[in-house]
């Protein structure tokens, strides 16, 4: 193992970052601006630091958060170590939109830059060290009876690190969602903005990487995926190379509800494949080519998890009316048809607040916060958006890697929970 490796494992095994003393446990939930963003292997490792907008509020906890950068900045010089000249001194190019901010969640950042696959053995200790936190706060709620307590104070003490817990928890599964893309070689769509390179001011000048990202789902599923495509591209699905001026917080809005879709459908896929195999699929799903006599009505799944109430303004009003209406027979779409409405609804819900949080910090790091300007006659005033050109085959790879990003986050969901239980239903 070189210098990096042994860096890197070392730092794994040691306390530093992942264990949060109780003079900086409270303190970091206030360092929510720190730059530290993700960065390709091979393409530098310097580490980008912008000031703190909340640096106000944490003066006394200055030294403590200078003296962990300096320790994060020591483990950047050391990784660097291995590497050219020429590729230390290369610009840095950001592999996801969304910059991580916690201590843990920066950690797990720089283990993504130099040694990916030291990420499941970073993230059981950090989820270790979340626990022992946990065990730790459920072992004090009697200290509030103790004479002389202040229970308010306490209470806020606790409600801070709850809160820390949650979003270090978020990042946790930021971070192995962007490992599966990573592993797939699927890069992510940077943030948003027009292209200078590009004459036409175009922002799709990424890589499509649409055949890597329509492999990676099951057959089922992808034929759910395709008709998802069609409702939103409509005739367009086979004219891909034309360009469109479209309003960017629609697309925003899209993007938002591919990604909860993605997740819905990897629920449903995951339960059909089981049922499949077992050999105990409902009756009026074909094996074969997918006919069946159960009735589908149009539109219902896309609607059912395109207004989740609490992914806030991108997925408010979208629906896959007005994008056409092409939808082809599948057999996941038979199988879904055959839920009654709780269950459909119950599986359409997005299970915890830190997938909703990640689905809304994800999208606005993409195109930027909304600005929703209500009229005095009660509707949205659409004159201000702004307005960007995009392909339609960049609209395709946006909303595969949207309903991409869904599925990966129902996966690592799953995994977490089972190894530090916070679904609650």
């Amino acid at each position: 193992m070189d210098a990096a490796a042994t860096a890197t494992a070392s730092l794994i095994r040691s306390s530093v970052l992942p264990r949060k003393t109780p003079d900086n446990g409270a303190g970091s939930m206030f360092l929510t601006a720190s730059g530290l963003g993700f960065t390709r292997p091979g393409l530098g490792r310097q580490l980008r630091f912008k000031q703190n907008a909340f640096a106000r509020f944490s003066r006394p906890l200055q030294s403590s958060t200078t003296a962990a950068s300096k320790t994060r900045r020591s483990l950047v010089v050391r990784a660097s170590a291995s590497e050219d000249d020429a590729s230390s001194s290369s610009a840095a190019k950001p592999i996801a939109p969304l910059q991580l901010e916690s201590p843990a969640g920066q950690f797990l950042s720089q283990i993504l830059m130099t040694h990916p696959h030291l990420v499941p053995a970073a993230v059981e200790q950090q989820l270790d060290q979340l626990q022992t936190d946990r065990d730790s706060q459920g072992q004090n709620k009697d200290a509030s009876s103790v004479p002389g307590t202040d229970i308010v104070l306490y209470r806020r003490i606790a409600e801070l690190k709850e809160n820390e817990r949650r979003r270090t928890l978020e990042e946790i599964l930021y971070a192995l969602v962007v490992q599966k893309f990573m592993e797939a070689n699927v890069s992510l769509v940077p943030s948003i903005t027009p292209s200078s390179s590009d004459p036409s001011g175009r922002v799709d000048t990424w890589p499509t990487k649409v055949d890597k990202l329509e492999r990676l789902h099951s057959p089922e599923m992808y034929e759910m995926i395709h008709n998802h495509l069609a409702l939103i591209l409509g005739p367009r699905m086979g004219d891909l190379a034309s360009v469109a001026q479209i309003s960017k917080l629609r697309v925003g809005q899209v993007y938002a509800a591919s990604v909860m879709y993605g997740y819905f459908l990897k629920r449903v896929d995951q339960r059909f494949q089981l049922e499949k195999s077992m050999k105990i699929l409902p009756g009026g799903v074909s094996d074969d080519d997918g006919k069946t006599s159960v009735e589908q009505p149009e539109n219902v799944t896309f609607q059912a998890v395109s207004s989740h109430p609490e992914v806030g303004s991108f997925a408010g009003g979208v629906s896959a009316k007005g994008f056409g209406s092409e939808i082809k027979p599948s057999r996941l779409r038979t199988y879904v048809m055959s839920f009654d409405s709780e269950t459909l609804q119950r599986y359409a819900t997005i299970r915890s607040r830190e997938a909703v949080g990640i689905i809304e910090k994800h999208t606005e790091a993409l195109f930027g916060k909304p600005e929703i300007v209500i009229t005095p006659e009660g509707t949205v005033d659409s004159s201000k958006d702004e307005q960007i050109k995009i392909s339609f085959g960049g609209m395709k790879r946006l909303v595969l890697e949207a309903v991409t990003f869904g599925s990966f986050l129902w996966d690592v969901e799953s995994h977490v929970d089972a190894r530090y239980h916070f679904v609650l239903n």
